[in-house]
């Protein structure tokens, strides 16, 4: 698990180019109460890195100088920063969509049990990762007893109206690969999700969204220790589509990390490739506010092909 990593650099992934900001994605920290095995954060319950008041403050005062439609809300376990909760607030009283990336098991923790009942409150969007609809499957990759508090989060969020239509109250959730593949065609998992969680556990959601693994941090040691890193890498190459790279997430949406550091994704993000500009060759997002970074060139690199494999990949599921 903790092999080293091939350098994903001088690659042959073509240059990329910013539209209009749309979304901002915060990763308020790398503290999480699972350390799942296909997470490229290495997040985990012994992570200190943490946003503090002041950086969530320079946050807020970036949503004042811009025109973003969306904050994103990603960890670790988001819901584990003590300052969640204002952010959620501040945005929303600024008219900004809010999602939350909730691993679901956090919601059942010490503390957290009134989580749910603010983010209904709130209308944030939850999109919650559920790797898969079998037991064994998702217990394989975030251990045991996570797939029954995984449901039992989810009957909590059902009786919130999560994932009712006409609520308003949004629940997507998130399937990964177990290994070294692509995910299938997100339409047709969808499908086999909401029947299979309809019929045996009458559960409810909106949305499935299929995500590829990325060759970084946890799964990529994971790949290097099994010898399988080349050939993912291989696999994510000859699948490349050139159409997706007009849906790439990183076109829209910058991610900042927990200390105000801005980035082109949360994947650069855990490579330290960050959006090359500032002090120490690093802009904060303080430098960023007001300045209008359509047409900036992104910083790419070969592991950008897991976004652009196949059907694509990015925060909201499949590109096409």
């Amino acid at each position: 698990m903790h092999a080293t990593l091939p350098l994903l650099q001088h690659s042959d992934f073509p240059a990329l180019s910013r539209a209009r900001l749309e979304t901002l994605q915060v990763n308020v920290g790398y503290l999480c109460n699972q350390s799942c095995l296909h997470c490229h954060v290495n997040a985990g319950p012994k992570r200190t890195e943490i946003m503090d008041a002041d950086t969530v403050e320079d946050i807020i005062r970036f949503l004042d100088r811009s025109e973003l439609r969306v904050l994103d809300l990603t960890g670790g376990a988001p819901e584990l920063n003590p300052h969640f909760r204002k952010l959620v607030l501040a945005a929303r009283a600024r008219g900004l969509d809010v999602i939350d990336r909730c691993n679901l098991t956090v919601l059942l923790t010490p503390g957290q049990e009134d989580t749910a009942a603010f983010m209904a409150h709130n209308q944030v969007k939850i999109v919650a990762s559920l790797p898969c609809y079998l037991k064994e499957n998702v217990e394989a990759q975030r251990g045991d007893g996570t797939f029954d508090d995984s449901l039992a989060a989810l009957r909590r969020l059902n009786e919130l109206g999560y994932g009712k239509p006409g609520s308003g109250r949004v629940l997507d959730l998130v399937y990964n690969p177990q290994g070294p593949v692509l995910p299938p065609a997100q339409q047709a998992l969808e499908a086999d999700y909401r029947q299979h969680l309809d019929r045996h556990y009458g559960i409810g959601f909106n949305n499935l969204l299929t995500l590829a693994n990325m060759p970084i941090k946890r799964f990529g040691s994971t790949l290097v220790s099994r010898d399988e890193f080349d050939g993912y890498m291989r696999l994510l190459k000859h699948a490349y589509r050139n159409e997706n790279l007009d849906s790439v997430m990183c076109r829209t949406l910058i991610s900042v990390d927990w200390r105000g550091y801005v980035y082109d994704c949360d994947f650069n993000q855990m490579l330290g490739l960050p959006i090359p500009a500032g002090r120490q060759g690093k802009i904060h997002i303080n430098e960023l506010a007001g300045q209008d970074i359509r047409g900036r060139a992104i910083n790419v690199a070969d592991h950008c092909y897991g976004c652009t494999a196949g059907q694509g990949s990015g925060c909201g599921g499949a590109l096409v």
